[in-house]
Order: C-alpha cells, then sequence, then structure tokens
C-alpha cells in the first residue's frame, strides 16, 4: 500500500469511526429527549391528580371527574368522582395486572392483555393509558426525524419503534417534544400495519404541582370524528402515597 493509499485508508475509517460515535449520541439523545418529557408529566417517584375528561361524540358530549395515583409505572389507581351514577368506579394497576371494579353491582373484572387497547369507559383513552402501561424509553427504539413548530414552538420530532419482544400495543408511534422545556406537544399512534389510529394533542402548559406540565390532553381518532379531553384541575409530583393505596383490598372498599 503506497503512502497516500494508506492516509485514505485512515481517514476513511476516522470518518466511519466518528458517524458511528455521533449516531450513538444522537440516539443517546433521543431517548433521553422522551425520558425527559415522560418523567415531567409522571414525575420520577409518583404522581397525583384530579382532572376531568370530556367525551365528544357525534351523538353526545359525556363528562366525567377523576382522582388518579401512581407510583413508577408499577402501580396506578384511577377512580371516577361523578357522575353519580359512575362515582366510585375504579381502574387499578399493579405491575403487569390491571382490574376494575363496578361499584353498583360490587363485582371486580381482571382486565386481560388482549383488552389494553380497548376503550377506557367508552372514551378515546385505552385502558394502557389510563393506567400508564408502556414506558416509551425503555420499550422502543428512539430516534430524531426531524424538528417541527408546533403551536408556533419548536419542537423535536421522534420515530419511536418498539423493541423486539417488548411488552407494547403499538406498532410505531410519531413523538414531538419541545425543545424549549422538554414537554410532550404531540403524538400520533400507528397500529402493527402502520395504519395511523389517533392523535393526541397537549395543550394549555402552565404551573401546576411545582411543575410545568400540559394540563389539557386532547385525544382525537383517525379521522377526528370524535374525541376525548382531559383537563388537569390539581396535580402534585413526588410525594409519598401509601401503598396500602395500590391493593384490591382497598379497590373494593
Amino acid at each position: 500500500m503506497t503512502f497516500h493509499a494508506f492516509n485514505r485508508a485512515r481517514s476513511v475509517r476516522a470518518i466511519f469511526t466518528l458517524m458511528t460515535i455521533v449516531g450513538a449520541c444522537y440516539a443517546q439523545d433521543a431517548k433521553q429527549i422522551v425520558q425527559r418529557a415522560e418523567d415531567a408529566i409522571k414525575g420520577k417517584t409518583s404522581s397525583h391528580s384530579i382532572m376531568e375528561m370530556t367525551i365528544t361524540t357525534p351523538d353526545y358530549t359525556r363528562t366525567m371527574k377523576m382522582e388518579s395515583w401512581s407510583i413508577g409505572d408499577e402501580k396506578a389507581l384511577v377512580n371516577i368522582l361523578s357522575p353519580a351514577r359512575e362515582a366510585g368506579n375504579r381502574t387499578l394497576k399493579l405491575g403487569n395486572d390491571i382490574w376494575m371494579y363496578l361499584r353498583n353491582t360490587e363485582t371486580t373484572i381482571r382486565i386481560p392483555p388482549s383488552m389494553m387497547l380497548q376503550s377506557w369507559n367508552g372514551s378515546d383513552y385505552t385502558y394502557d393509558d389510563m393506567v400508564r402501561g408502556e414506558t416509551l424509553a425503555e420499550d422502543y427504539d428512539i430516534t430524531i426525524i426531524g424538528s417541527e413548530k408546533i403551536e408556533d414552538v419548536e419542537c423535536w420530532e421522534l420515530q419511536l419503534i418498539p423493541k423486539p419482544n417488548a411488552p407494547v400495543v403499538w406498532g410505531k408511534i410519531i413523538y414531538w417534544a419541545r425543545k424549549e422545556d422538554n414537554l410532550p406537544a404531540q403524538a400520533e399512534y400507528f397500529d402493527e400495519k402502520g395504519k395511523l389510529v389517533r392523535t393526541m394533542m397537549m395543550s394549555d402548559f402552565k404551573v401546576m404541582g411545582g411543575r410545568k406540565i400540559p394540563t389539557v390532553w386532547t385525544m382525537y381518532n383517525s379521522d377526528k370524528t370524535h374525541s376525548t379531553e382531559i383537563e388537569m384541575d390539581k396535580a402534585s409530583f413526588d410525594t409519598k402515597i401509601p401503598s396500602s393505596t395500590f391493593s384490591l383490598k382497598e379497590l373494593e372498599k
């Protein structure tokens, strides 16, 4: 090999190594962006909130008030406060198990994995959404695919593809996170065939529970013929929640 050929080969190797390092850092940054966004809205250890859910369809509008508690990604409880006919109905998550308690019939139903994508109480949110079943930063391979403005705020556009054998329900998620504060702004959910199923928009960003969060979350079906809006009334994060809150005994109390 001549001296010039050797230098060219060394330069090619150096460029390839640099590209590999940059690519790895870029992927790590993409994961960190999503992790920061998820931590901001869920809390690193726990969260408690009171919210109002409004379901809008061409035929009717229905509103529920709810209270929810969560510890990490393993424990969650949602309790319906109103209307009176649904008050006391609860949904509980413990690890990979989910139960629903119906107060009027005093019935506890275990929700099988096959129902995780089913509508929760007739809304555009699923059981998986309401108990936060997926851990985006851990269950998906994440890459930055662009930059776009959402509501006049510059955002990272990220693509999330499920990792092999990850216990997730979506074939792909396109996720937008605001550059200025790392908060989520929008997400599109696709099935395993690549068909858009629904879109979630976050809005009304303000300080609640000592941190800035989107306080209005609106989920639309694919053709936007109906939607479900969640508006946060109160929220607190990383506070102590008794472990007894998350138990079948408490669920049926």
